[in-house]
């Protein structure tokens, strides 16, 4: 009996010995494996980081490229602003060059008309003066008198527009927007345009433009 509870008593020690190995194998390996486990988890998020890092700068390069794109629209809507902007301006000032060449036509054929008016008369006044020649030799020529003031005002409307207040007008353009001095100013050819409400003048033979009246 001793002997069966020795072997028996031998044979527990040596189950729980080879159940002591077989735990401390099973801690050293779950311990290999937490470290295993650790290292990948570390490796992960490594990687997340640098992830998002590329993933980050690729959002700014892509905002940068969309500000450019911003930026060269709205440069090329300022372009096509100034160019219309360009066009309209030179399309006015032919409009204003058209307008004053045909008031420059208009006031020609006025003047013309006016003086062929007044060369009538004074063409028939001549041939009487040429009757009594010998008499009008005798008489001595009268004293030429001095010039008389004059004073030119437009009344149209219900307005009376003076010509030295237009005059006044455009020599202050030609000082003031112009920028050039009164003294070059050399002449002055206005044409009055009533229907226009407008008086176009042309400076120095070359600079047209046009005041209201």
């Amino acid at each position: 009996m001793k002997e069966v509870k020795k072997a028996v008593a031998a044979k527990k020690e040596e189950a729980k010995a080879e159940a002591a190995v077989k735990a401390v194998k099973a801690v050293k390996k779950a311990a290999t494996t937490a470290k295993k486990v650790e290292k990948e988890v570390k490796a992960a998020e490594k990687k997340a980081a640098s992830t998002a890092k590329k993933t980050e700068k690729a959002v700014k390069a892509a905002n940068a490229v969309s500000a450019a794109k911003k930026a060269e629209s709205v440069v090329k809507e300022v372009k096509a602003a100034e160019k219309k902007a360009e066009t309209a301006a030179k399309q006015a000032e032919k409009e204003v060059k058209a307008e004053v060449k045909q008031a420059e036509k208009e006031v020609k054929a006025e003047v013309k008309k006016a003086e062929e008016v007044k060369k009538a008369p004074a063409k028939k006044a001549e041939a009487e003066k040429k009757a009594p020649a010998k008499k009008a030799a005798a008489k001595k020529a009268p004293a030429k008198k001095a010039a008389a003031a004059e004073k030119i005002s437009l009344q149209y409307l219900g307005k009376d527009i003076k010509i030295d207040d237009i005059k006044e007008a455009v020599k202050k353009i030609w000082t003031g927007e112009l920028k050039k001095k009164a003294s070059d100013l050399e002449s002055i050819d206005l044409y009055l345009k009533p229907e226009d409400n407008a008086a176009y003048y042309v400076l120095n033979g070359s600079f047209t433009g046009k005041v209201d009246l």
